[in-house]
């Protein structure tokens, strides 16, 4: 079977330099792609870097809210201008009013110049939102969107509010961190989300699944534990379960759902 990590930051400086021997360990246990996402100008040459170097990496540039604060006056050009060099997708972008003492001014703006230089472009989408679903959707519904649709990373809205977002055009991705005994909300909105808008991820270093299935311990230089791009193969393991579907089933079901939105990237 072949699996995809529909959103990861692989080149998190807690991965201290460990990212090849992380890339081969997650290529012999079967992830064929992952999206690697930038957050903000400081990364995005990482970013670009992992993607000359692995053929598993699918690039995505873009500015997250929690580093909007960092942007330089060249920061729209500099985002073009990655795009342009490679191949990629627009991400991470998104709203967040969860955040402890992190403005939510210019947030908006940021993401719906992003949202319409990917829909210029037809390119994949990759949202964060925390807290914020409800002016998410108005604002997915109010403005141009690209075709091939986009992912709303780590699916954290309702259940009810999964069928709207389907008709904008949204894919779901389910982290492992969604595993844990008491993410019950999260799953059972996830029961809602029609097969062929599926997809699965692993936000690694971030979103660990429970100590019982991390299958891949890593740490970072302090010892702390972090999450392993390789443990995506026991989240799919996990949502077959859930979705009650053969594991070969529904790993073709994402693969055909991964290559829809981001496949030609």
């Amino acid at each position: 079977m072949r699996f995809y990590d529909a959103h990861n930051h692989l080149q998190d400086e807690r991965f201290a330099g460990q990212q090849p021997s992380i890339v081969a360990t997650a290529a012999r246990a079967g992830v064929a792609r992952m999206v690697v996402n930038g957050s903000c100008e400081e990364d995005w040459p990482q970013v670009a870097e992992l993607a000359k170097r692995f053929p598993q990496v699918l690039p995505s540039f873009g500015y997250h809210p929690w580093y909007l604060h960092e942007r330089t006056p060249q920061w729209q050009t500099r985002l073009t201008e990655f795009l342009d060099s490679t191949p990629s997708a627009v991400g991470e972008i998104g709203l967040d009013r969860w955040k402890p003492d992190l403005p939510y001014e210019g947030q908006e703006d940021a993401f719906i110049w992003q949202l319409h230089l990917a829909t210029e472009r037809n390119l994949p989408v990759s949202i964060h939102c925390l807290q914020a679903w409800g002016r998410l959707h108005e604002l997915l519904r109010d403005n141009p969107r690209p075709e091939r649709g986009f992912l709303l990373h780590s699916f954290g809205g309702s259940k009810e509010m999964v069928e709207p977002l389907v008709k904008l055009g949204a894919y779901f991705s389910f982290p492992g961190y969604f595993m844990h005994e008491r993410k019950v909300r999260q799953r059972d909105a996830f029961q809602c989300v029609p097969l062929d808008r599926l997809l699965i991820e692993t936000d690694a270093p971030d979103q660990l699944l429970p100590d019982s299935d991390n299958s891949f311990p890593l740490h970072d230089s302090a010892g702390k534990v972090i999450n392993h791009p390789a443990n995506l193969t026991r989240v799919y393991e996990f949502m077959a379960v859930q979705r009650r579907i053969a594991p070969e089933r529904f790993a073709a079901s994402i693969e055909e759902n991964f290559l829809r939105l981001f496949g030609c990237q």
